[in-house]
């Protein structure tokens, strides 16, 4: 081999090596970018919180996410990873979402869906609404006494919200527990719980089932009566999907827990106009699904 052909060898050599020498800086580059990623907590998708606040109020899907854009902040930030809100308007959509799993954590006003969600095992409890653990529904009535013969009212009028209304399953359950099957009154439902006294002041029903403390309140005040209340239930709560990790999981419930606690939780609080939220009870919801017939 003559000395030409030899320098271009080792020339070739030379070159093949420093390429595979920037080759090498280039992966473990690319690696120790990824490790810095990582531990940054960069995820590789932004959250999804669900949010249905009932059927029986008056509420627009315009006016619901705005309420709730700074807790989503506020959980973004001790998640380390962006957070988005869909709101589920009704409970169709609702339960579709949480059957497949389509939403990471979810704010679900109606006790019996996310009871349903809990149970068949897809999402569990993450916190409960401050002021909304002990939902009653008041049965509103022109009677002087409280119902003390649950077998005489039977075949009578009764008014309630709309059927899957956690309202009317919390009715159904009450009279169950006294021994009164619904289909033996005369249901009747009505949209939103403020028409319920409507029907019972005008003598279309005996009795209005309503667990809104304004409109109790205005019929006392009114000179009406509450011939029975139900048994307290929570009725806000906040779910995690079980298919989120569990360091995930119990740093979102940390952050929801944690929020009145400092002032910037207040500010998001007193947007979505509650108080904060408190640690969820597994012992109640149990005896809430056989009561509830979940």
């Amino acid at each position: 081999m003559d000395l030409h052909t030899t320098l271009g060898a080792d020339a070739r050599a030379t070159r093949e090596e420093r390429r595979s020498r920037q080759a090498s800086s280039l992966r473990l580059a690319v690696h120790a970018a990824a490790a810095l990623l990582l531990a940054a907590g960069v995820p590789a998708h932004a959250l999804v919180i669900g949010v249905t606040e009932g059927v029986s109020y008056q509420a627009a899907e315009s006016q619901i996410a705005p309420r709730f854009e700074p807790i989503a902040e506020m959980l973004s930030k001790a998640l380390k990873q962006p957070v988005t809100i869909r709101v589920l308007i009704s409970y169709t959509s609702a339960r579709a979402a949480l059957k497949e799993q389509q939403v990471d954590l979810a704010f679900i006003h109606p006790a019996h869906v996310a009871l349903e969600a809990i149970k068949n095992g897809r999402y569990q409890a993450l916190a409960w609404t401050s002021g909304f653990t002990a939902y009653k529904v008041s049965l509103l009535c022109k009677e002087p006494q409280p119902i003390s013969n649950w077998k005489g009212i039977a075949g009578k009028g009764l008014v309630m919200p709309d059927a899957d209304s956690i309202t009317a399953v919390i009715t159904r359950a009450m009279l169950r527990e006294q021994g009164v099957q619904p289909a033996a009154l005369k249901l009747t439902n009505t949209r939103y719980q403020d028409a319920v006294p409507f029907y019972v002041q005008n003598g279309f029903a005996a009795y209005g089932a309503t667990a809104a403390s304004g409109v109790v309140k205005t019929w006392k005040d009114g000179g009406g009566n509450v011939c029975a209340e139900s048994r307290a239930v929570p009725i806000k709560q906040w779910l995690v999907s079980r298919k989120l990790d569990a360091a995930t999981a119990s740093a979102a419930r940390e952050a929801l827990l944690g929020l009145a606690q400092s002032d910037a939780g207040k500010r998001a609080l007193a947007t979505s106009t509650y108080t904060g939220f408190v640690a969820p009870s597994a012992e109640v919801e149990a005896a809430l699904m056989t009561w509830l017939g979940i």
